[in-house]
């Protein structure tokens, strides 16, 4: 089954419109592409087809294989989601003798085009292995549901679903290639709650090493690559996120604050905590209150 839908001028102010919400089951020797598609979406797999959308097909069964203007013949296994973008030429199908589950959306708009530029998404890396997820399954169930309801703004829920979607595509890929390396895994997360439990101590992120067993350029460069950032600014983040806490909730003196969480002098403090939230300690506390 498949929904196409419009969007309003209004809807579009949203930053997101969806256009398309289907799904299909192709046996084995099963025909493809189906028929019953809308114009400009039905295309001849030799020939491909160039489209003014973007579309995300997650594949939870079966094999296919997948071709743009950016990469060659691909192989799409059970489990991968791949992104087709606005005006790349593309080709994909499934496999004659496996056939496979397919669920797809369609959407267009600033908030997607931002992050192509911001290099999030890109046409050179269009697949992505998030294996099989209920989560994911239920999810498309309810967009379709939601499409075919068609009840007043359905396309700012739509929206949204792209984007939760988008994100789990992301967060279930990289689960998948953290879980090879399961040791590691574990020390970065070991390393995260005694981080996190020595945030009133004057423990170093050096000391932290040491105690993990690692040396602290192997550990730096792990930490950021699992993370996204460096631990020693990891500890600092989580240590101003506590003074915002402290400051809204206790009588503490800017002062006692800045000792009790290691800056080393409420001058230090005030000027770290004023660079990342914009304000001074004591007008964060007096405009909370």
């Amino acid at each position: 089954m498949s929904k196409y839908l419009l969007a309003s001028e209004r809807d579009a102010e949203w930053g997101l419109t969806i256009s398309t919400v289907g799904y299909e089951k192709i046996d084995p020797w099963e025909a493809y592409p189906t028929k019953g598609h809308a114009y400009g979406y039905y295309f001849n797999i030799d020939k491909g087809r160039v489209l003014d959308e973007y579309q995300l097909l997650y594949q939870p069964e079966g094999e296919g294989v997948f071709e743009s203007a950016h990469i060659p013949e691909t192989r799409i296994k059970p489990g991968d989601i791949f992104l087709l973008f606005p005006g790349e030429w593309h080709t994909y199908r499934p496999l004659t003798d496996k056939g496979w589950t397919s669920y797809w959306i369609g959407f267009k708009g600033k908030n997607i085009d931002d992050r192509v530029k911001a290099g999030f998404l890109s046409p050179d890396k269009p697949i992505y292995h998030v294996g099989f997820n209920n989560d994911i399954i239920s999810i498309f169930e309810k967009a379709m549901k939601i499409a075919d309801s068609e009840d007043p703004n359905y396309q700012q829920t739509l929206a949204g679903i792209v984007n939760y979607l988008i994100g789990q595509m992301y967060y279930l890929e990289r689960n998948c290639e953290l879980k090879k390396n399961s040791d590691q895994v574990d020390l970065i997360a070991k390393s995260k709650v005694m981080i996190r439990e020595s945030l009133e101590t004057c423990i170093t992120i050096q000391e932290i090493a040491q105690k993990l067993g690692i040396s602290y350029s192997s550990f730096r460069k792990l930490f950021k690559e699992y993370t996204g950032i460096a631990p020693a600014m990891y500890q600092h983040n989580l240590r101003l996120q506590l003074a915002k806490e402290l400051l809204t909730s206790t009588d503490e003196s800017i002062k006692e604050i800045a000792y009790r969480l290691n800056f080393g002098s409420p001058d230090y403090f005030s000027s770290k905590f004023k660079a990342k939230i914009g304000m001074k300690p004591s007008d964060f506390r007096e405009k909370c209150r």
